[in-house]
């Protein structure tokens, strides 16, 4: 399998036929040239999330595409529909992506241009200089502006965006970089240990859209506890005086991440 696309949804019933509008030519187009699955993992959505989306797409048929359903019982949080998503997948190249939309589908093969032989993810950056957001609510922007600004100052001032989901991985960051966060700081998690374990991040500049359906999930008072919580650590990394990657920890797909030393962290 080339590619994979994994999708996590949380009460997304409305945006169903939107994805099913804007997403389906460009999973068409990708197939032209990819073998490719796509994996809609349903955090334990109470609006009908499930039934529409294997309704839209499990009877689809477009023939050289997997679709695959993965669901939670109950809201377990969007990193944990990462870690589920990851290890339903099978790609060489596994991106992840917004259901809502915000980044738009039809950048996903640009985005995957950026994917050149030396780098090992790619990541959407509107906080790029030649990024940008349309109509994206101020406290969003505060607490994703705010915590980038941060993890600038405390890991890479070369990357401008470190929340973003829209991003291409090659398998073996996802076998190999192990992460704890089932909330929204999962995403920010694997980039910043992935950087500092050696591997290569390009940014994709792109731009954030505003949502055209539902409410963002993010509970934004925990959300800032958490990414402060995760930056006191890395601080406590960089001073050395407490690892970011424990001995024994084991990543998604259950490979243990042997010796931190040897993984550059």
């Amino acid at each position: 399998m080339d590619l994979s696309i994994v999708i996590p949804c949380y009460n997304e019933v409305e945006n169903v036929s939107k994805m099913q509008r804007e997403f389906l030519p460009v999973v068409a187009e990708l197939a032209r040239t990819h073998s490719l699955e796509v994996v809609f993992v349903d955090d334990g959505s109470t609006d009908g999330t499930w039934q529409a989306l294997t309704e839209t797409f499990g009877n689809n048929e477009e023939a050289r595409v997997a679709f695959r359903f993965e669901r939670h019982p109950v809201n377990r949080g969007l990193g944990a529909a990462i870690r589920t998503g990851f290890t339903a997948s099978c790609g060489n190249v596994v991106i992840t992506t917004d259901s809502d939309g915000t980044y738009r589908f039809s950048e996903i093969p640009v985005m995957l241009s950026y994917l050149t032989p030396d780098v090992d993810i790619v990541t959407a950056s509107p906080y790029h200089p030649a990024g940008g957001v349309e109509g994206v609510p101020a406290y969003r922007l505060i607490l994703s502006r705010g915590s980038s600004f941060l993890y600038r100052f405390l890991v890479n001032r070369r990357i401008h965006t470190y929340t973003s989901l829209f991003r291409a991985y090659r398998r073996e960051v996802i076998a190999r970089v192990p992460f704890q966060s089932d909330g929204f700081l999962a995403g920010t998690e694997i980039l910043v240990k992935a950087m500092l374990m050696g591997y290569q991040v390009a940014e994709y500049p792109s731009v954030l859209h505003s949502r055209a359906f539902g409410t963002s999930k993010a509970k934004l008072i925990r959300t800032i506890l958490a990414h402060l919580r995760f930056q006191a650590r890395i601080l406590m990394h960089r001073l050395h005086l407490a690892p970011l990657i424990d001995r024994g920890t084991r990543s998604p797909t259950g490979i243990e991440i042997r010796s931190p030393d040897n993984d550059r962290v």
